[in-house]
């Protein structure tokens, strides 16, 4: 008996569940039916087993099916599962569709699946988006600088969406083609004249290719001049240049001074032989006194002639300062 008790209770929670799940998937059901989707209603209760919210599936299933386009429920399911925006996904492929933008659902979904805002896309597709890059200095050959700024007018690529690169590539290829075109320009004028060169040269060098964008248009905004670089490069050269004749001169200087003081040692070095030699000199007459070689008188007369000498000279350069002095 109590067995008996068991199974009718086990029964009666088997069939309350079934219940449940039942009528929790009819009104979806109904929903579907109505509005031709036609999603069988076992299916939308085993969805609950797979984990899919089946409300989702249903809603983005209708919503394709008015807007007239077929896919299947698994296709939905399995996007879901893979970790997709199923609802974004369908949104994208209406407006492509409404736009007569060539869009299928597998490729849509593997936008999706990489990280892309495809209904982002498909809108960009339709009303193309300004990218605008930041101040962009360059130099002509007169030595200017030019100071610019360009709008670009971008529209998405869908069939590049996948593995294309973004904004940032087109802002920085961009940049260097403005740099290339200025610095190529032989004066700074010529630019200021003509700032659509920029553009057209931009343009002709393709700088959508492996991108997600196709690039409309190249504008620039705006055109200033920058410093004189090639007066302020000319300028620290010459100071360079000051700077090393400078440092030579002081370099010639320091020899010559060097070589003053090696005469002056050599002076002094010369001046100490004659003393050396007077010495002797001074010997030998004493020397010569004592053998006998040498007589008073003789010795007078030596220094009768020198002080002959010392006057001579004393006149001499009495001389030569008063002729100096005239």
């Amino acid at each position: 008996m109590e067995f008996s008790t068991i199974l009718a209770v086990i029964g009666g929670v088997i069939l309350i569940v079934i219940f449940f799940f039942i009528f929790s998937s009819l009104s979806l059901w109904f929903q579907s039916l109505v509005s031709g989707a036609q999603i069988g209603l076992l299916n939308i209760v085993f969805m609950r087993f797979r984990k899919v919210p089946p409300k989702l599936i249903v809603e983005s299933k209708i919503m394709a099916v008015k807007s007239g386009l077929s896919i299947e429920t698994d296709d939905f399911e399995s996007h879901y599962l893979a970790g997709g925006n199923v609802m974004r996904v369908v949104q994208s492929l209406i407006a492509a569709d409404k736009a007569n933008i060539p869009l299928k659902f597998n490729r849509a979904a593997a936008i999706d699946l990489a990280g892309r805002n495809v209904l982002e896309a498909v809108q960009m597709s339709v009303n193309p988006k300004v990218i605008e890059t930041p101040l962009v200095a360059a130099m002509a050959k007169d030595g200017i600088q030019l100071k610019a700024v360009s709008r670009i007018t971008v529209r998405a690529n869908i069939d590049r969406l996948v593995g294309g690169a973004g904004e940032e590539t087109i802002l920085a290829r961009v940049g260097e083609g403005i740099v290339t075109t200025i610095g190529s320009a032989e004066r700074h004028k010529d630019v200021l004249e003509n700032p659509d060169l920029i553009s057209k040269r931009v343009l002709e060098k393709g700088l959508d290719a492996g991108t997600a964008f196709e690039i409309l248009s190249i504008d620039i905004a705006d055109v200033d001049i920058g410093k004189n670089i090639g007066a302020e490069l000319e300028t620290d050269r010459a100071e360079a240049d000051k700077k090393i004749a400078q440092a030579k001169a002081e370099e010639r200087r320091a020899m010559a001074i060097a070589a003053e003081q090696e005469m002056k040692a050599r002076v002094q070095e010369m001046r100490a032989k004659v003393v050396d030699a007077e010495a002797k000199v001074a010997l030998a007459i004493a020397m010569a006194f004592q053998k006998g070689h040498l007589g008073v008188m003789d010795y007078y007369r030596l220094k009768n002639i020198d002080a002959d000498t010392q006057m001579r000279d004393s006149i001499a350069s009495s001389d030569s300062e008063t002729r100096e002095e005239a």
